[in-house]
């Protein structure tokens, strides 16, 4: 299986961009806080897709698969951090990115795990 088949990957992929850009507006004091925090949460997302695709089985690839879940629960906390810290406004299509991305993960867990 080619983890870049994967529409999880390739919309984890979208949400790496996105949280990028939006870190860019945070404070530079936040330079080796909440920005990197934020980064590798949302890096580990495909990467750990990647990683669980390229083992030998079903098994490994759904670890993996939780590990990413996790790390997008992060990020969703630590986006809403970043909120109430007012280094950025509620931002509806990130929202609507993590959820898609979240119910993506979810879905392809629950299909492996039959």
């Amino acid at each position: 299986m080619d983890h870049k088949d994967l529409e999880a990957w390739k919309k984890s992929m979208d949400l790496v961009v996105s949280i990028y850009q939006i870190t860019k507006l945070f404070p530079d004091s936040e330079k080796f806080g909440l920005t990197s925090q934020m980064r590798r949460a949302v890096v580990s997302i495909p990467s750990n897709i990647a990683e669980g695709a390229a083992r030998k089985g079903n098994k490994e690839l759904i670890q993996f698969l939780h590990i990413s879940i996790g790390s997008l629960s992060e990020l969703e906390t630590q986006y809403l951090i970043a909120i109430r810290l007012e280094f950025i406004k509620k931002e509806e299509a990130l929202e609507l990115q993590m959820i898609e991305v979240k119910k993506l993960l979810i879905g392809f867990r629950n299909y492996l795990n039959k």
